[in-house]
């Protein structure tokens, strides 16, 4: 199960270059894991057919959930990349919710 910190801000995506990430995954569930990857090609698929916009939370490297309200578009093996063209390291997000 996700576990998210008490307060989560939200952020700019241009903000997402200054930020340092964990070494290892947020997720210790592989299904959990299995999951987020699935939500993040979803949200690929949205942002390059519809330009629609998710909400990802993500953990930083001092132990601090943000979240970001982007477009997806691309995903690969480690890294996520959002429309300003930066990127979110696959194993800092914990969670991906659409609206």
């Amino acid at each position: 199960m996700k576990t998210l910190n008490t307060s989560v801000s939200l952020i700019e995506k241009e903000d997402i270059p200054g930020l340092h990430f964990l070494k290892d995954d947020v997720l210790e569930d592989p299904g959990e894991r299995l999951k987020r990857r699935w939500e993040l090609n979803r949200a690929a698929r949205l942002g390059n057919t519809y330009h629609g916009k998710v909400e990802i939370t993500f953990r930083t490297a001092d132990g601090t959930d943000k979240r970001v309200e982007t477009t997806v578009w691309t995903v690969d093996d480690k890294f996520v990349t959002l429309k300003a063209g930066c990127a979110i390291p696959l194993r800092a997000i914990v969670d991906v919710e659409f609206f």
